[in-house]
């Protein structure tokens, strides 16, 4: 009985060890992001991307929630985001001394930044942003020409306090 559930573990912690279904797994942590979404935030593959919420859908770690054409995904057990944090926290211990111990000890929120486009309020990562402005020493972001010159022509008008 005991192997069965050292299967179940295994199976479990083998459909979460792929980097890209990490990185998805962290990029949905905090909140629910529609397919398309994730394929633009990642750069991945459309195809790639609904392979990988396949395997974590089918192992239980994500759920998916239809709205007519789009598909959004969240993590199905908040556990999940505690397992990945604490074994982000041994790689911290035992990376202290190397070049990768500064990136170990960046925020996930900064390795998979989530921003909203000032203007139109598009989701969007900083990787796949079409244009970024600097105002007052905050970098913003933008899906489109058309968003930046309106932000440049009026920031006061888009800049939350």
């Amino acid at each position: 009985m005991y192997h069965q559930i050292f299967t179940l573990h295994s199976n479990l912690l083998k459909a979460m060890a792929h980097p890209s279904r990490l990185e998805i797994i962290h990029l949905i942590r905090d909140q629910e992001i529609c397919v398309s979404d994730i394929h633009a935030m990642l750069d991945l593959p459309q195809a790639n991307v609904s392979q990988h919420l396949m395997v974590l859908r089918k192992n239980g770690v994500v759920v998916r929630r239809k709205k007519g054409k789009q598909i959004f995904y969240k993590i199905k057990y908040h556990q999940i985001i505690k397992a990945c944090d604490l074994i982000r926290e041994i790689l911290i211990d035992q990376n202290q001394n190397t070049d990768i111990s500064s990136e170990l000890n960046t925020s996930l929120n900064d390795l998979l930044p989530l921003v909203y486009d000032p203007v139109c309020q598009m989701k969007l990562s900083p990787l796949n942003a079409n244009f970024s402005h600097s105002h007052l020493g905050k970098n913003y972001y933008f899906c489109a020409s058309g968003c930046l010159k309106k932000f440049t022509e009026s920031p006061t008008t888009y800049v939350r306090k």
